[in-house]
């Protein structure tokens, strides 16, 4: 399984990249994970009360899930640790797993920059494969302009062929 940890601040354009290359594997007939942390403080949006499933999770079932008509959704009523969350979102061993997100944990990233002061803090960060945004910075593959689609598309097509990243699970 190829990962890779989109990390970045709010507003840097993490989820649109994602969408993007979600996409990418998806042409390519590959298998693709997500695994988002919600890093804005508060609770995530749940189903409504007016669901079973909303029901059964107000009224304090530690897990809940529903599966039917092609799908599945499963609620827990604490926050695992990222291990278990990564072990649940490729219990059917996907090709890729892409991460929104968990910056301090270990593995491969892509790091959104909105300015100087984001490059001040993230650039510490292990495992830094690439950089999107406005630094001076040699270290690291830069791609400057987040609306580059072409650049951006033809990295992460050349990092999916590589054979270097592949992690078991």
């Amino acid at each position: 399984m190829k990962t890779l940890h989109i990390v970045g601040y709010k507003n840097s354009g993490k989820t649109t990249l994602l969408e993007r290359w979600i996409g990418v594997v998806k042409a390519k007939g590959l298998a693709v994970a997500v695994l988002k942390h919600h890093g804005h403080g508060g609770q995530i949006e749940l189903p409504s009360v007016e669901t079973d499933t909303g029901c059964f999770f107000d009224k304090g079932a530690d897990a809940t899930l529903v599966a039917g008509g092609g799908s599945a959704q499963l609620l827990l009523n604490n926050e695992p640790s990222f291990g278990a969350v990564k072990a649940l979102v490729t219990y059917d061993s996907p090709d890729v797993l892409l991460i929104e997100g968990y910056k301090d944990e270990r593995g491969e990233k892509v790091v959104l920059i909105r300015g100087g002061k984001d490059w001040d803090i993230l650039q510490g960060l292990e495992g830094i494969q690439l950089v999107i945004g406005e630094v001076a910075h040699s270290e690291y593959s830069i791609i400057k302009d987040r609306g580059d689609s072409v650049k951006l598309d033809n990295w992460f097509t050349d990092w999916l062929n590589k054979e270097d990243h592949h992690e078991t699970i």
